[in-house]
């Protein structure tokens, strides 16, 4: 049952990482609902994993840490809303000992996402490309980044590190 447990928490957080990318690629917004049943997730599944008290409130400490920072950047205009919550309930699956590498991880892939957005909207595309509307807003200038992708990217490539991956693999 617990091996059980500890296979369907190993897939949960890259599916809500998957899910999340592609909804702010495809719409520039992250759903409430990918990050409420994140967080459910894993209010559910770190007591089952094993998580001690102790480590799941550090968790809860580095969440709301990078939660408050991230809506000091909201608050100032430079990311969405949805992009604050979805760093945050990724920084809770993360935990408190990889938070920076997931910061950090986030950091590079959005540079790079910003340039490739860039490069994107300079770009003359064919009409019939141009009608999807994803890809009109998306090359739009006026429109932000998707910058969900990055946070996922980030949240992805730090995982393997994470007491996730060393529940399952013990």
């Amino acid at each position: 049952m617990v091996a059980t447990l500890q296979t369907i928490a190993f897939f949960v957080f890259p599916f809500g990482m998957a899910f999340a990318a592609i909804s702010d690629l495809f719409t520039m917004t992250i759903s409430n609902r990918v990050v409420l049943a994140l967080l459910a997730a894993f209010a559910v599944l770190a007591p089952l994993a094993g998580f001690d008290p102790r480590t799941v409130g550090l968790d809860v400490l580095a969440s709301a840490i990078v939660l408050a920072v991230a809506f000091g950047c909201f608050a100032a205009g430079w990311i969405g809303g949805g992009d604050a919550k979805f760093a945050a309930v990724t920084t809770l699956w993360i935990g408190w000992a990889n938070a920076l590498d997931f910061v950090a991880m986030s950091a590079i892939f959005g540079g790079i996402l910003t340039l490739a957005v860039l490069s994107f909207r300079r770009a003359v595309l064919p009409a019939f490309v141009v009608r999807q509307p994803w890809v009109a807003r998306l090359h739009h200038e006026s429109s932000g980044v998707p910058y969900g992708v990055a946070l996922a990217a980030g949240g992805l490539a730090v995982y393997p590190h994470t007491a996730w991956m060393a529940a399952l693999l013990s």
